[in-house]
């Protein structure tokens, strides 16, 4: 029989094996300990999303299409932070040794993966391999740090584990917003994808190695200590010395990309600007590229720009807007036109513009015309200029001089949004020629852009105009090809206007013209109708139908 009246002794929780289950001897008090802990993780997860952020953008301007891009990186990294988080339970029980060696090698792959991209692209033509694999080597170390912080919080001071995950998750959050405002605010413009990937590295090996390596000490052996301090030192070598190589490096890959004549090279705030050629001389030698695209050749953009702009100027003209188009040439063609009053041009970046009214070379391919002062220049994003009051009936020919469309940031100027604001814009009569791409390589973007106007109310005459160089081409050196060299492609436009389909023509009398007539302009005509795709829905906001 039991004697209930005797109390039963209850006895404690076993503590768990391993290092966790003896508090920390700390140089400091337990709560600045915590704090500690707290503000690394902060500073990690800032670093984190910096490193996830250079991979979208330099995948995005390496490769293009930045909603692939988006996903591609994101989804492996998510993965990969899954899998990270797995494997960190083999360190829990040396949770400060596994820590530091996680943060020395996130530094060193965070640090180096711009330029590992770069270089990727420059010397080997293909970037989307080596996206993915530093995509998820990043992402299995960052999932691997908040298990082991979490060890290393519960080393200083034990607590209820859902209240150290709060904490945990609330420093990560806050520092993922510092580190994603940092990014394109300061980083980007002041240091560049290569400097600020390397100096978010440092930042990175710095505080993640001198928390363990003070605050956590006495847990580390001599032996696990100095190998701690010599990993952390060689990584911090080896950053610091990228960084001063960095600019040699930037020179010898971009020559790698765009040959050895690279004249201008310019970060703005909205891309990168590569001027090619010799400093004098023709300027059909000279190359535009914008984020790595080539968008001029002075070798045949006459050829590109001629039937862009001459077909919509058959008819009253005398006030003309181009959107994009920053870089003079479709003004300079529109400007041949005595009777023309005025033209505004809508870019968004100002150093195209910038650019094309101070280089000699380009200067000099555009005639000057920023110096006529007939052309006004308006920096703002077209979409939202043509919402505005200012654009509403007010010219007789729109130029939509702008990138191919594809699922980029230009998308929503390809939209029936952006259609039928331009319609607006128009005066009774009023056409606009829009460049929709090429037809031979990408038919159905091709007939998705006429759709599209169809769609927004626009009655529409298909074109299509032979050149070279509408895309990028390459060697077996890899710089560009010119002339002979190049491989023959073809430019697609749509004419449009909302009263009937407006004729393909030109007026014989316009001066200056080289390349387009009456007669190949209707011959391109019945070309492109032959290889017309029906039924294709329009591209809308919420719908993008390009890829």
């Amino acid at each position: 029989m039991i004697d209930r009246s005797v109390p039963r002794r209850v006895l404690p929780a076993p503590e768990p094996r391993g290092a966790a289950a003896v508090p920390a001897a700390l140089p400091v008090r337990p709560r600045t300990g915590r704090l500690l802990v707290l503000a690394t993780v902060f500073v990690c997860a800032a670093c984190g999303l910096v490193y996830e952020l250079e991979l979208l953008a330099l995948g995005t301007y390496l490769i293009g299409d930045s909603v692939t891009q988006a996903s591609v990186v994101l989804s492996v990294m998510v993965f990969a932070m899954g899998v990270g988080s797995l494997l960190a339970k083999r360190l829990r029980h040396r949770p400060a040794f596994g820590f530091c060696a996680i943060e020395a090698g996130l530094a060193l792959l965070g640090g180096l993966s711009a330029v590992a991209l770069y270089a990727s692209f420059a010397w080997l033509g293909e970037s989307r391999p080596a996206l993915v694999a530093f995509s998820f080597a990043i992402g299995v170390l960052i999932g691997a740090e908040i298990p082991l912080l979490m060890a290393l919080i519960q080393r200083i001071r034990r607590q209820d584990a859902g209240g150290a995950v709060a904490d945990l998750f609330a420093a990560d959050y806050v520092g993922a917003l510092v580190g994603g405002l940092a990014f394109p605010f300061l980083l980007l413009p002041v240091l560049g994808q290569l400097t600020g990937a390397m100096l978010t590295g440092t930042v990175n090996a710095v505080v993640g190695g001198g928390l363990v390596l003070w605050l956590f000490r006495r847990d580390l052996s001599r032996r696990a200590r100095w190998t701690l301090v010599a990993a952390n030192v060689s990584v911090l070598s080896v950053l610091a010395c990228a960084t001063v190589l960095a600019d040699d490096f930037e020179r010898v890959a971009r020559g790698a990309v765009y040959g050895a004549e690279v004249r201008v090279a310019v970060q703005t705030g909205v891309q990168e600007l590569v001027l090619t050629g010799p400093p004098t001389g023709s300027p059909r030698s000279l190359d535009l590229y914008l984020d790595g695209r080539l968008r001029v050749s002075g070798y045949d953009e006459y050829r590109y720009h001629e039937a862009l702009v001459h077909p919509a100027m058959t008819g009253p003209h005398t006030r003309v807007l181009v959107l994009g188009g920053g870089d003079g040439l479709a003004a300079r063609e529109v400007l041949r036109y005595r009777d023309v009053a005025s033209v505004t041009v809508v870019e968004l970046d100002p150093g195209v513009v910038r650019l094309a009214r101070t280089d000699p070379m380009l200067s000099a391919l555009n005639a000057g015309v920023y110096e006529d002062p007939r052309l006004g220049v308006v920096t703002q994003d077209a979409f939202r200029w043509l919402r505005g009051p200012a654009a509403r009936n007010r010219f007789d020919v729109i130029v939509s001089d702008l990138p191919d469309p594809g699922i980029t940031p230009s998308t929503k100027l390809y939209s029936q949004e952006f259609y039928g604001l331009a319609a607006r814009a128009l005066r009774p009569g009023g056409r606009i020629a829009v460049h929709a791409g090429p037809l031979a390589t990408r038919p159905r973007t091709y007939w998705t852009v006429e759709s599209t106007l169809r769609a927004a109310g626009l009655q529409t005459s298909p074109y299509s105009a032979g050149g070279r160089l509408s895309g990028f081409a390459a060697g077996p050196d890899r710089s560009p090809l010119r002339g002979s060299d190049a491989p023959p492609q073809d430019w697609g436009f749509v004419l449009a206007s909302r009263e009937q389909a407006p004729p393909l023509r030109v007026d014989r009398d316009t001066p200056g013209l080289r390349s387009l007539s009456t007669r190949s302009l209707q011959d391109a005509a019945r070309d492109v109708e032959r290889t017309r795709m029906p039924g294709l829905p329009p591209s809308t906001l919420p719908h993008p139908r390009y890829s």
